[in-house]
Order: structure tokens, then C-alpha cells, then sequence
């Protein structure tokens, strides 16, 4: 057997192989040989018609069987011959039909991982959001709160307004684009101009109850499927329920059913307090992509597309939760599945170089979590409940892939937590972030 390797790129290798004809003939008479102990052909009892009879009308069936039994024998062997880890299964290139006399030639197109060489992780000049209190967004949690706790009123006999939430049936299509065809019984749509699609607060605003109707959408540039964007759609909806919203006053026995609040006034400093510390952490989440970001800059790799595939995947079925989550779909989003792989695969490439590279720094710089580290977690876990506290560590005690993933996390936050030592902190308005990130 003959084995060359083609370096494609960093993460892609071609691996060609060709099985000498010897061997090829072999297996051929090996497979009619099994294929004629089973055949049943008109005129001949099981496994007695003639080797000759058995070629012509079951050869099909013995390139299929000869062509995957070569395949599994000398693909497989071949990579550990050469020290070739693939990431994902190969993709077979190129193969022919058997042929008696005929070596038997193919090529699979392999993806290996990177080879990760961390040479710049200290120093790392990294921006970071300066926090700003914000009482304008402490009067806008209110009014969220007013309006969660609002009482749906029907509407009878009146005209869709701007603001009030209708349930409708609609059918969803995109001229020549049959893939985008989507339809809903009972859906609930706020009526909010600016927060769907082009075109469709505005159609459903004057409908009345019974009406059906076709609004015409304009599918946005810059998201969905590029494919789309500027291209008009038409959704059709059926009417079926106006109801609008009655906010509550706002007063101290409102701010009492959300709390230990007597008066409006403490819970307005409650919800600046809450509203500081989710203001933290926010910041300090961006800051660690940041500096993940900063860390890719500084040692460029490659990866592999098929890990870039799965974490997108995972993306996408967080994604498709959260929507459901919210009675939505990625249609009324104005995406459909490939259109979010398409628009999120720079992001998913960023995830898998950031993990990769930090994997490599908990190895370099032989980052370890200790009992303690464990028990920290455990109680944070549990939340202040210490009669959950023995049940979370019996169950990382006994799952030993749970733990696993655990210490895994812990490492890679407490390598993010080191990057951060190492870097050269700015920090900045919140403007100038997005700037650089429009930038």
C-alpha cells in the first residue's frame, strides 16, 4: 500500500492512498464469494448459483461492500502510520469504482488540530468600559416592571394601535425562495414599530379582528441571509385577538409586591444597586472577550472548520431556545438557519481560536484547581442553601464527566483571570468602544 500525505494547510491534510491490484482482486473474489454463499437467484437453490452468474447481476453490490471494507483496512492505518490525529471524520475524496487488475486509488481530505505556539500573552493592551451610573436606565427598569405586570385587556369593535399585543395566524413567504415558507396558529405579536420586521408594525396597524391581510416586509440589509436582504416578503395574517396593555400606578404599593420595599424610593436605590452590580459584570464579561480577542491578535492560528461547525451549531441551538423561550422563531428575526451559520461563523471562529489558546496557556503556565477551588464552587452553587451544599458534592463526587467539565471551567477562568494580571488595562467610555468596534 501506498500512502502521500499533502500539507493543505496548518489544520487540512490529503491523504492519498492506493491499495495494489493484487490486493484489490482479493477482496473482489472475497466479497463474491460471501455475496454467492447467500445469493438466491431464479433456478438455483441458496448459495448454489454459479460464480460467473453471481459477478454479473451482484456487482453493485461487491463494489459497494469492497470499496468500504478497502476504505475502513487502509485509511485508518494510514494516518497512524503518519501520526495524523483527525478532529472530525475524513471526507473521501476522488474514489473510483473497483476494478479487477486495477489498483485501487482514493484521497480523504483530513482536519488535524493546530499547532498551538503561545508566544505573547503578557502585556496585552486591553480596553475596558468605564462604568457609568445611569438613573435614566433605572426609571426605564420601572417602566419594564409596570409594564410586565400590565393587565391584558381585550379590544372589541376598534382598530390595531400602535403598542397593543395581537394573537394571529400568518403565513410567512419569500418570492422564489420556497426555503423561507413559515406559518404560526395563535402567535402573539406586540405591536412595536422599529423591533420587527420593516413593514409589519405598520400593516397590522388599523386591522380589525376577523380581517386578513397581506403585509409586505422588507428583509433587512446586513442580517439574515444575505441573500435576502432588501428582497421583499409577505406575510399573511389572519386577525384573531386585540388586547391592549393597563400599566399600574406607580406608588408605593406597587414597589411593595416586588420585594421588601415599603416605599418607591427604596426600591428605586435597590434597583440602582442591582443595576451597578449587572453593570460589573456585564463590563467584566466584555472585558474577558476582549482580552481573548487581544490574546488571538497576538498568536494567530488556524482551526479547523469542523470545530468552528459544531460550536455554531451550539450557537444556533441556544439561539432557537432563547426564541422559543419568548414564543419567536428565527424567521420573525428574519433569519433561517443557514443565515445565522453564515452571519455568527466569524464569532464561532473566535470562540474556538480563544479556546484552543487558552487551553495552551493553563498547559504553559501549569494552571491547577485545587480542593479548595472545588469547595468555593460548590458553595457558590448552592447559593446560600447549605442543605444543597453535601447533594452538589456527592454529585460532582460521583459524575465524573461533570467534574471534569468543571475543573475544566475553572481553569480556563482561572487563566482569563491571569491574562488580566498580565495586560495593560485602559479604561474608556462606553462610545469609544463601540467606535473601535464600528471601526
Amino acid at each position: 500500500m501506498q500512502v502521500q500525505v499533502e500539507e493543505i494547510s496548518s489544520v487540512k491534510r490529503k491523504v492519498s492512498v492506493e491499495v495494489p491490484a493484487e490486493r484489490v482482486n482479493a477482496e473482489i473474489e472475497k466479497a463474491f464469494a460471501g455475496i454467492q454463499k447467500k445469493a438466491t437467484l431464479s433456478g438455483f437453490r441458496k448459495g448454489k448459483a454459479p460464480l460467473q452468474m453471481i459477478k454479473k447481476f451482484y456487482r453493485n453490490a461487491m463494489q459497494d461492500e469492497v470499496m468500504r471494507r478497502l476504505y475502513e483496512q487502509t485509511l485508518f492505518p494510514a494516518l497512524d502510520e503518519h501520526k495524523i490525529e483527525p478532529v472530525d471524520a475524513p471526507l473521501i475524496q476522488d474514489m473510483p469504482l473497483v476494478e479487477e487488475g486495477t489498483p485501487f486509488k482514493y484521497a480523504a481530505l483530513v482536519e488535524i488540530m493546530p499547532q498551538i505556539l503561545l508566544n505573547e500573552y503578557s502585556g496585552l493592551e486591553v480596553k475596558k468600559e468605564r462604568y457609568v451610573a445611569n438613573s435614566a436606565a433605572v426609571e426605564a427598569e420601572i417602566e419594564r416592571m409596570r409594564e410586565n405586570m400590565a393587565q391584558l385587556v381585550p379590544v372589541e369593535d376598534a382598530a390595531v394601535e400602535e403598542g397593543q399585543v395581537l394573537t394571529v395566524d400568518y403565513s410567512f413567504s419569500v418570492a422564489g425562495q420556497p426555503a423561507e415558507d413559515s406559518s404560526g396558529q395563535g402567535a402573539q405579536v406586540e405591536v412595536t414599530t422599529g423591533r420587527l420586521l420593516p413593514g409589519l408594525a405598520e400593516g397590522l396597524i388599523g386591522m380589525r379582528i376577523g380581517e386578513t391581510k397581506p403585509i409586505e416586509v422588507t428583509m433587512p440589509e446586513g442580517e439574515g441571509n444575505p441573500e435576502l436582504a432588501g428582497k421583499q416578503g409577505t406575510f399573511t395574517v389572519t386577525l384573531k385577538e386585540i388586547k391592549k396593555k393597563e400599566l399600574p400606578e406607580l406608588n408605593d404599593e406597587f414597589a411593595q409586591q416586588f420585594g421588601d420595599f415599603e416605599t418607591i424610593d427604596e426600591m428605586r436605590t435597590k434597583l440602582a444597586e442591582m443595576r451597578e452590580q449587572q453593570e460589573l459584570e456585564r463590563i467584566n464579561t466584555d472585558l474577558k472577550v476582549r482580552v481573548i480577542d487581544a490574546l488571538i491578535a497576538k498568536n494567530p492560528l488556524e482551526v479547523p472548520d469542523s470545530m468552528v461547525r459544531r460550536q455554531v451549531e451550539f450557537m444556533l441551538e441556544n439561539m432557537k431556545q432563547r426564541l422559543q423561550s419568548q414564543r419567536m422563531s428565527l424567521e420573525m428575526m428574519g433569519l433561517n438557519e443557514e443565515a445565522f451559520k453564515a452571519r455568527y461563523w466569524n464569532e464561532a471562529t473566535q470562540k474556538v481560536k480563544g479556546g484552543l489558546l487558552v487551553m495552551a496557556l493553563v498547559e504553559k503556565e501549569n494552571i491547577t484547581v485545587t480542593d479548595e477551588d472545588l469547595e468555593a464552587r460548590y458553595t457558590k452553587i448552592a447559593a446560600g442553601n447549605e442543605e444543597m451544599l453535601p447533594r452538589i458534592r456527592e454529585f460532582y463526587a460521583a459524575q465524573a464527566n461533570a467534574r471534569n467539565s468543571l475543573v475544566a471551567e475553572l481553569k480556563e477562568e482561572k487563566a482569563i483571570a491571569f491574562l488580566l494580571e498580565q495586560s495593560q488595562l485602559t479604561e474608556v467610555d462606553a462610545a469609544e468602544l463601540t467606535q473601535g468596534s464600528e471601526a
